[in-house]
């Protein structure tokens, strides 16, 4: 089935960082414009981000060519209130957004949420509601954990593998009673979900989803590959990704301690940024890491980021609570091997190319292992290579997903 246009809402995304929901939609759309007509209905931040990931405007003289614009919805006067009234601001602008926009009732319309949450979520439930014929691509990444266990995954029996000392019961229990009222009604109205583990697929029925698993971009990055493959290991260890409670970045200082007592000199970079930015800074502190841990702050896909990788002996993945980890795999790459907890999204994400452990004290002693055997970190991160060159391609993901709706579209479409 022919798609005559589609629109992306992502007024959820915004900051300088970027998260794995957000690259989704930006290379989807960076790709998916060149085809077919999309409309962005997004705010000044979501717009900054594309551009800062040269996503940018684009029209042409022919529909079939593809087009892409945005739809900037202006929020400066609320937003400069503070963060929590833009927040429910943008949340009251999407409501309206799928009470008032106008469409043609046309099963080649097609609408997609950017996130789960409510500014992203609901202008699709309206328009679904008011539009029985048009097409809703839901969009569910990452079911929020029970907040009574916080952001810990357990993947066996064995309660002592994976335990946190902090639950972050708040933002867990938030994160959780933002989505209990979208789950069902992405059930209900969404005519495809995307989800990015097979884990995830089992939230929704089965002729429902259609697994997105990650990707990079390969053509930039085997550039620079080239580029910097001279250069000597300056870090013997890297980490990427929000600082955020899933992510295991406080605890990730406590197990780069573990390394330093073996390793006095070794050295950790981390890039990224998040709410959890100054309890890291100070877990440096009290373990007098300064000279062994650096922090970048959030870097922009290019060359500070990439020397960064080209330089790193390994890359870190200490999350305890994932859906995939596409950051890791940006750094996977470059050939280096990874070590994270034995998460069920690994599964299908790193069978290859990632020594997964089951607590701290082993990821700590993987990567002294790791350091002290340079054979077996060539071994693996040629692994890593290899894994991420042959299936982590955006030009095939975004081909693939696109097929796959289309091919749902025609055989919904099709007589009985």
């Amino acid at each position: 089935m022919d798609i005559k246009e589609l629109h992306i809402f992502a007024l959820a995304s915004h900051g300088n960082g970027i998260s794995g929901g957000d690259r989704i939609w930006i290379e989807l759309t960076r790709r998916w414009s060149k085809k077919f007509p999309i409309t962005v209905h997004t705010w000044k931040e979501g717009k900054e981000m594309g551009e800062r990931q040269n996503l940018n405007e684009q029209k042409t003289k022919s529909k079939k060519q593809g087009k892409l614009e945005f739809k900037i919805y202006d929020f400066r006067f609320v937003c400069n209130l503070g963060f929590v009234i833009c927040y429910l601001a943008r949340i009251v602008k999407g409501i309206q957004i799928g009470l008032t926009l106008q469409f043609n009732n046309d099963n080649s319309t097609y609408l997609y949420n950017a996130s789960e949450f409510w500014m992203d979520a609901f202008p699709c439930i309206l328009l679904k509601m008011r539009y029985p014929k048009i097409n809703w691509i839901a969009t569910w990444y990452q079911t929020a954990p029970n907040p009574f266990k916080g952001y810990v995954e357990q993947k066996t029996e064995n309660k002592e593998q994976r335990t946190r000392e902090k639950k972050y019961f708040a933002k867990a229990l938030v994160y959780w009673l933002t989505q209990l009222p979208v789950k069902p009604l992405i059930k209900k109205y969404a005519d495809k979900v995307i989800v990015n583990n097979e884990s995830e697929r089992k939230q929704f029925p089965n002729n429902k989803t259609i697994v997105l698993i990650g990707a990079v971009p390969l053509d930039g990055i085997k550039k620079y590959d080239l580029r910097f493959k001279n250069k000597e290991k300056k870090w013997d260890a890297v980490f990427q990704g929000r600082f955020h409670p899933q992510k295991g970045v406080v605890e990730l200082i406590t197990i780069w301690k573990k390394v330093v007592q073996l390793k006095p000199n070794a050295k950790l970079a981390m890039i990224g940024n998040g709410p959890l930015m100054d309890e890291v800074v100070r877990a440096i502190k009290k373990e007098k890491l300064d000279e062994n841990v650096k922090l970048f702050g959030f870097v922009f896909d290019g060359d500070e980021k990439y020397k960064i990788f080209s330089e790193s002996k390994m890359v870190l993945h200490p999350a305890f609570y994932d859906s995939g980890g596409m950051a890791t795999a940006e750094a996977m790459a470059f050939g280096i091997p990874a070590v994270g907890f034995n998460l069920k999204a690994y599964d299908s994400y790193y069978p290859k190319g990632m020594i997964k452990v089951k607590d701290e004290k082993e990821f700590a002693q993987t990567i002294v292992m790791l350091l002290d055997d340079a054979k077996r970190r060539e071994k693996i991160g040629k692994e890593a290579r290899d894994l991420i060159e042959k299936n982590y391609s955006w030009e095939y993901r975004a081909d693939e997903i696109l097929n796959k709706i289309r091919e749902e579209a025609d055989a919904g479409s099709s007589p009985a």
